[in-house]
């Protein structure tokens, strides 16, 4: 019975992130998603690959982002903070409901490594203006 859960909740994160419109050259895929102890709230982690130029896209997540990069650089451009480089074997935080961006500004593919703590039945991203 636990893995049929599993399943289902695996399911649903794919089809969160499958329904928001992803950029040519930028692939976010779901790995796992796991209910938390936390009331209403689960874990997402996802795996972001850039092709070289591309952006993710305006967006937000109603959650936290936590990022690990694990080839390549990002352009990371959250609202309201400078613009920052994130290279591979670095770390970045992007807090619940921020607008942000993630650019490949490099010659070479880049890899993230992404965990969200979101709402629990509300898609991991939304695009923003």
């Amino acid at each position: 019975m636990k893995k049929k859960s599993l399943m289902l909740g695996f399911s649903g994160a794919f089809i969160a992130i499958a329904a928001y419109a992803q950029t040519p050259g930028f692939t976010r895929t779901a790995l796992q998603t796991q209910d938390l102890s936390v009331p209403n709230k689960v874990v997402v982690q996802a795996k972001a690959e850039f092709e070289p130029g591309v952006a993710a896209g305006r967006h937000t997540h109603p959650g936290e982002e936590m990022g690990y990069i694990l080839e390549g650089q990002l352009e990371l451009k959250i609202d309201g903070q400078p613009t920052r480089i994130v290279h591979a074997g670095e770390v970045f935080f992007v807090p619940a409901g921020l607008v942000h961006d993630g650019i490949n500004n490099s010659s070479e593919k880049t890899k993230v490594l992404a965990t969200y703590v979101v709402e629990k039945g509300k898609p991991v991203a939304s695009p923003a203006p």
